[in-house]
């Protein structure tokens, strides 16, 4: 092993403090790097590599759906702002004002972009003439700030990447429509590529995005029990459109304002993905965002033919997977505990002794199981380890949330099962905002997750006041 190299540190156990543990993953793994920008990261090129892979998987399922990718400005002047009451005022905290233009300062100050909806209404009231302009489906890929007062990296940060959707419809169905689809298409792809179980459903009032008449959100649960707003879809009505003066003309030839939705998802995404699957030697990546899906570590490779090999293998699986060599004078155990580190679904080991037995040796990742696979079909063999990986991370994902939900009927239970089970709390509600707020004070922090598309009746009153219920809601705390 050449001179002056470490073996990869040992990272704090995320049973021992579940938030050191994760800072030191995303140093480790060298996701990302603290930047003196307050509030703001550095993406490292592997943590940028995985956010690549998670756009590159979301844009195709976008599109499949008929959206189009466009850019706004990253200014909105505070005139545009103001047009829409609400949402003005839910995001007046987190603004960003840029006050002065070189020397100069500003006639009216610029909002560096929180969200988009008034810049793409400034925009769809130019584009948008008739029915047969509608629908308009576009999607924006782009960094936001908001001024968090708290960060930490990927979960908040002051600017995060994220994709906005913003698209206006012909009718009320429509638009609704268009919310629920494109919360169904986070879903899938929660399931299909993150391998993140979640619960679904329709926020409270109190919860809804500032403008927004509906909002529906993905509500993953992490190892620790904790709830991460994984993606919203909101529906707006016609509120924006009346505010932007949005009109086009009907069939019937009659001016009519259309019905708008947005959605969005983040670079959370990825603190997600360490949070659920990750453990105490480092990252757990699914296979389908790994940026490097399989590591071949050559086995005594100063021995003759050893690196031939190996080189071979990596030419012939290079073209199926994302695959990297490490031919590098790192001795094998040091790029074992690297790679685990990393988060690397498959490790292939190949050694003199495996040549002549014409195989290698696969390692999994998430398990540790090795296997013994001939040399004739590997790559059959790798593909469909990969799926396997995959499948065993969901089920576990989806184990530990089914075991850290829990169910109260009444207040008393309720804040025992806060206080004692971490995790989410199915409990039901009368639909008033009070009770959140008693909830949320009483627990220090649990909230409404959501109510779920499926309800159950766990009972006739609220478990929080007693009087009659409206909904079961999923509550918990969150990130």
């Amino acid at each position: 092993m050449a001179q002056n190299k470490k073996m990869v540190e040992a990272i704090t156990s995320r049973d021992e403090d579940f938030a050191k543990w994760y800072t030191d993953i995303v140093k480790k793994a060298e996701l990302v790097d603290y930047s003196n920008v307050k509030g703001c990261m550095v993406i490292r090129p592997y943590g940028y590599a995985i956010w690549e892979n998670i756009q590159k998987d979301m844009d195709r399922r976008f599109k499949e759906t008929g959206h189009e990718n466009v850019y706004m400005p990253m200014f909105i002047p505070e005139s545009l702002l103001q047009k829409e009451k609400d949402h003005v005022e839910g995001f007046a905290p987190e603004c960003a004002w840029v006050t002065i233009g070189g020397s100069e300062k500003l006639t009216e100050r610029l909002c560096v972009r929180p969200t988009s909806e008034t810049l793409f209404c400034e925009h769809y009231a130019k584009v948008i003439n008739t029915y047969r302009d509608l629908p308009k489906l576009y999607n924006q890929w782009c960094s936001v700030v908001r001024w968090e007062k708290t960060t930490r990296p990927f979960l908040r940060t002051s600017e995060f990447l994220w994709q906005e959707g913003h698209t206006m419809h012909e009718t009320e169905e429509e638009a609704r429509e268009e919310t629920l689809r494109m919360l169904q298409v986070y879903t899938d792809f929660y399931k299909e590529t993150l391998a993140i179980p979640a619960v679904t459903g329709r926020k409270t009032e109190k919860e809804r995005f500032a403008g927004a008449m509906e909002t529906y959100t993905i509500e993953p649960m992490m190892h620790n029990g904790v709830a991460l707003q994984g993606g919203t879809s909101h529906y707006f009505g016609d509120g924006f459109a009346k505010a932007f003066d949005i009109t086009y003309q009907g069939r019937d030839n009659k001016l009519h304002y259309p019905h708008q939705t947005s959605w969005g998802t983040s670079t959370r995404m990825i603190g997600a993905l360490i949070m659920v699957h990750s453990d105490d030697d480092g990252l757990v990546l699914p296979p389908r965002v790994a940026p490097i899906q399989l590591a071949i570590i050559p086995i005594a490779q100063h021995k003759e033919g050893v690196l031939d090999k190996a080189n071979e293998l990596y030419n012939e699986l290079s073209k199926k997977f994302r695959t990297k060599l490490d031919d590098s004078d790192q001795s094998p155990g040091w790029k074992f505990a690297q790679y685990e580190m990393k988060g690397v679904p498959v490790r292939l080991e190949l050694g003199p002794k495996d040549i002549e037995k014409n195989q290698c040796v696969l390692v999994r990742r998430d398990t540790r199981e090795k296997l013994f696979v001939s040399l004739d079909g590997v790559d059959q063999a790798i593909a469909e380890l990969l799926d396997k990986i995959h499948d065993d991370m969901y089920a576990r994902a989806l184990e530990n949330m089914k075991e850290k939900t829990h169910t109260a009927r009444n207040f008393d239970e309720f804040v025992e099962t806060a206080k004692n089970k971490p995790g989410f709390i199915k409990a039901m509600w009368c639909g008033d905002s009070a009770c959140e707020d008693k909830i949320k004070d009483v627990t220090g922090g649990v909230k409404s997750r959501c109510i779920p598309f499926e309800e159950e009746n766990l009972g006739d009153v609220c478990a929080c006041c007693g009087r009659p219920a409206k909904h079961m809601v999923y509550w918990g705390k969150q990130y």
